[in-house]
């Protein structure tokens, strides 16, 4: 580690299953990492001047890593984004297709209706095809020469949505034609493959670029996503016209993975911003309203009628829950068609502000989240996360670092530079900070991902977490408030530690990883294998359970525990850089703090 440049607060956000508004919140620190990776290539079927066209142009890489200090492409605003996906979601639809069909002789059926924008086609339970046309009225059309089929003995309940079943006539006589398809992949890698290919890369950051690249949302798996969320507020619109049901978390801030679930927000402040007030001579019109005694009493009675119209009427919606006595109220269901698990909840607007730092913090440097992936990965590769609530670190985990110079500017930073636009007061919590990526200057600081992955191992397997804890909005670490094992303040709702579930033992576990993750790096540096040779090394070595193995393995035999041991060499090894670190008139080191 280079001694003049001091690791700083890298803290690890858990989050409590139950608190997804506030998980995603958390992930946003997460973004604050320095990882640095080259941006990925996606496939993108979009037309021009479209979001997902910008997106592309944006985000082609030509393979080199990209540095901090590199200009940026103006990016647009989280709320311009989503805007524009929801209002290509709205020109979608959703087709389950026979297994023996012409691509060519499909499209030109559908063009009767309008021109298409893009398309795809992808397996889940059957053929589908995701159909964008250039003008919403073309579904219209569509719906037109659409019928409701005759089910023989079984009725049938008539629903009017954007989701068809295509029959073709005489299939007997159609020329089999399925090879001529090439269908989307919506499934992350095998650990076999992903290991092939970690093997076989040239560096420790080709590595993280390449589980970044396998692992990351597509852009026709984020397409399905809106246009999943706008057939569910097709049927939320029955009771609440207007409403707009909108994606959060993994799905929209850039740190989602190939599988992960579908958080939806039931937003129906929409409905209240229409209903502007106009007072004509001495009348004021109103509503009649039904009143109920708070407003989680509402959110549960809303989501329990959603969910029931979801259970009875949604097509392919099935094993829905409503889980309406949990701290933040859900309806979970699987949509089958899509293949999603999906969670629909309301009166969560941090949630939704919480994906939109994530979103700003991945956008500010491309090595966030080739680091937070990577990191992701290896927490699961050692049951250190885990889909299931519980005393562990869960999958909303993320981590923020500060260093000198910085990555990324703290939350407060961020504040400074917002202007009246950005102001945002949730629940009485500020939550303002400027939506405007380009008043943020870039970092000039140009590590690679191997140095920033080495110094998160090192900062976190040596870091006094009996007696700190984490400060998000300031980028620093302060004195522990409370007695659990792990500190870290929600960087909204300050008076939260988010981290609170986490037991002693599992941030045990996770400091003796980390501890010989390091090590293993360090190892690596004096004798690194041949890529060509196919045997796990870097970051594919982190990934084996041997880490964990040899740690059990130790302890059996009563020796000094193996990550103590490495305490010992890693701090030796730092003691070596001491006199290129900058110092106080105490002696004591400093550190940069600031944004």
């Amino acid at each position: 580690m280079r001694g003049s440049q001091v690791p700083f607060p890298f803290g690890l956000y858990n989050l409590m299953m139950a608190a997804r508004c506030v998980g995603l919140l958390t992930r946003l620190a997460l973004c604050t990492q320095k990882g640095h990776v080259q941006r990925p290539i996606h496939r993108f079927l979009c037309c021009p001047g479209t979001a997902a066209a910008d997106v592309s142009r944006e985000e082609q890489s030509s393979g080199a890593v990209e540095t901090g200090s590199e200009d940026r492409t103006p990016s647009k605003r989280f709320s311009e984004m989503q805007k524009e996906r929801q209002e290509q979601a709205q020109r979608t639809v959703l087709i389950h297709c026979p297994n023996k069909i012409s691509e060519k002789k499909f499209l030109k059926y559908l063009s009767q209706h309008g021109a298409i924008s893009n398309h795809f086609f992808y397996e889940s339970f059957g053929l589908y095809a995701v159909v964008e046309f250039c003008q919403k009225e073309s579904i219209a059309s569509l719906q037109n020469v659409a019928r409701t089929p005759s089910m023989g003995k079984e009725a049938t309940i008539p629903f009017r949505s954007r989701f068809f079943n295509l029959k073709l006539k005489n299939s007997s006589n159609q020329p089999y034609e399925q090879s001529s398809i090439q269908c989307s992949n919506h499934s992350p890698p095998s650990s076999k493959k992903l290991f092939e290919l970690l093997c076989c890369a040239e560096s420790i950051d080709d590595q993280l670029s390449t589980l970044l690249k396998e692992f990351q949302l597509t852009e026709e798996n984020i397409k399905l996503r809106y246009f999943t969320c706008s057939l569910i507020e097709d049927i939320a619109a029955a009771y609440f016209p207007d409403c707009v049901i909108k994606p959060f978390g993994s799905t929209v801030n850039g740190f989602g993975k190939l599988g992960c679930d579908l958080d939806m927000f039931l937003d129906l402040e929409e409905i209240g911003k229409l209903n502007t007030l106009k007072i004509s001579g001495n009348f004021l019109m109103e509503y009649q309203v039904r009143n109920v005694p708070s407003e989680r009493v509402a959110t549960q009675k809303i989501l329990s009628v959603i969910g029931e119209c979801l259970d009875h009427f949604g097509p392919s919606c099935v094993g829905v829950q409503k889980i309406l006595n949990a701290r933040c109220p859900l309806v979970r269901f699987s949509h089958q068609a899509s293949g999603l698990q999906c969670d629909l909840t309301t009166n969560n607007r941090i949630a939704l502000k919480s994906s939109e730092l994530l979103y700003l913090y991945g956008a500010l440097d491309s090595r966030v989240r080739a680091l937070v992936f990577s990191i992701r990965c290896w927490a699961r590769a050692h049951s250190l996360t885990s889909s299931i609530p519980g005393a562990w670190i869960t999958n909303f985990s993320l981590t923020m670092m500060r260093r000198s110079p910085p990555i990324l500017p703290t939350l407060d930073y961020l504040k400074t530079l917002a202007d009246a636009e950005d102001k945002c007061i949730i629940e009485g919590q500020n939550c303002t900070f400027t939506c405007d990526l380009n008043r943020i200057q870039p970092s000039r600081n140009t590590e690679t991902l191997e140095l920033l992955l080495k110094e998160f191992f090192e900062y976190f397997g040596n870091f006094a977490f009996n007696k700190n804890s984490i400060n998000i909005r300031q980028g620093k670490e302060q004195n522990k408030p409370e007695s659990s094992p792990l500190h870290i303040q929600n960087p909204f709702e300050t008076s939260l530690n988010i981290s609170k579930n986490v037991s002693q033992n599992q941030l045990q576990k996770f400091v003796d990883l980390a501890r010989e993750s390091a090590w293993i790096l360090h190892q690596e540096d004096k004798d690194r294998p041949s890529p060509s040779n196919n045997q796990p090394w870097g970051l594919a070595a982190l990934l084996l359970p041997s880490v964990a193995n040899n740690m059990s393995f130790a302890k059996k035999k009563k020796k000094k525990p193996a990550s103590e041991r490495i305490k010992n060499l890693l701090e030796s090894i730092k003691g070596s850089n001491s006199m290129e670190n900058s110092t106080h008139p105490n002696g004591k080191r400093t550190v940069n703090t600031q944004a």
